[in-house]
């Protein structure tokens, strides 16, 4: 391929982010259809080979601590953008949280779990790369311009990103809820969500709302205030991805559906919950080490867009 090309090729993705950035700061939330999000992983350097690897990685998922419907797995990594060659690195695993001060509210809420971690036929995907850089693009964008929760350390330009790769089942004995807590948030600065696939499961299945931050705590899908709802989306085409700044807005999904009630139907998803570290006092300080990971090394270069 000729360098003429291959600039070509480099323009046409960064404008396409920009024009996806200025959604992204106008709106608080983006949903990129999965055709055209492919375009800009690739773009960013992904290769195309990689996507059906990424979608098989669903299969190796583990039992979830506390949901019987769930298969996960995850992974901590920080967007190190104070360095003067700005990267993404993964760091050590530590247990996770999320408190019901965090609009989480949950049986689980306030409760330490812990989760079994991502392997290398994840972390070494071109497509996951692609995905850490297009999130950081539309973070720089945004600034400090978005609502700050209590207790993360928002002088630093740095976020720490926990990654979840999640299967939810649903099958003659199961109804697999995405979100059993009903009306919530994420206890995250952003939330983003890349569908991998599906089985069996019904074209009404895992919608997501959008509700105003005025919307009841734990609220199911199905009871909320009309007048709140925002916007509704819906994951329906590999890579298919939700964007939103978490603590501006809550959300609900509603659950997923089996075409065979005798079959059984999977929803496979990558969700992205990133955030600026936590100072003392907040409910994740005592998990959130900056250290990197010792048998699991990753370290992704993100100057370029950090740059931009």
């Amino acid at each position: 391929m000729s360098d003429i090309v291959v600039q070509v090729q480099a323009e046409e993705t960064f404008n396409n982010l920009i024009n996806l950035r200025s959604k992204f700061i106008r709106d608080r939330r983006i949903f990129v259809p999965g055709d055209e999000m492919i375009k800009v992983l690739l773009g960013l350097g992904a290769d195309a080979n990689d996507l059906a690897a990424i979608q098989r990685t669903s299969s190796a998922l583990r039992s979830d601590p506390t949901l019987p419907y769930r298969r996960s797995k995850n992974g901590r990594f920080r967007y190190n953008l104070s360095s003067s060659t700005p990267t993404l690195h993964r760091l050590e695993p530590q247990p996770f949280i999320l408190s019901t001060k965090e609009d989480f509210v949950r049986h689980d809420s306030d409760q330490v779990r812990e989760f079994c971690e991502l392997d290398e036929d994840i972390q070494t995907n071109s497509i996951l790369h692609a995905l850490f850089k297009f999130k950081v693009f539309m973070l720089q964008g945004i600034g400090h311009d978005f609502a700050h929760r209590p207790g993360l350390d928002y002088t630093t330009l740095d976020y720490i990103c926990t990654l979840f790769n999640v299967r939810t089942i649903t099958n003659p004995s199961l109804v697999g809820e995405p979100a059993l807590e009903g009306v919530h948030s994420d206890g995250a600065d952003f939330t983003m969500t890349t569908f991998l696939g599906a089985e069996n499961m019904t074209d009404d299945s895992a919608m997501t709302f959008v509700h105003d931050n005025r919307e009841t705590n734990a609220l199911p899908f199905d009871k909320t205030d009309p007048k709140y709802l925002l916007a509704t989306f819906q994951h329906k085409d590999p890579l298919d991805t939700l964007l939103f700044v978490d603590h501006e807005s809550k959300h609900s999904l509603n659950p997923v559906k089996a075409l065979d009630v005798d079959q059984e139907t999977t929803r496979d998803m990558l969700i992205f919950f990133t955030r600026k570290p936590a100072m003392a006092g907040h409910v994740s300080f005592e998990f959130d080490s900056l250290k990197k990971h010792e048998t699991l090394p990753l370290e992704v270069d993100i100057s370029f867009l950090s740059e931009r």
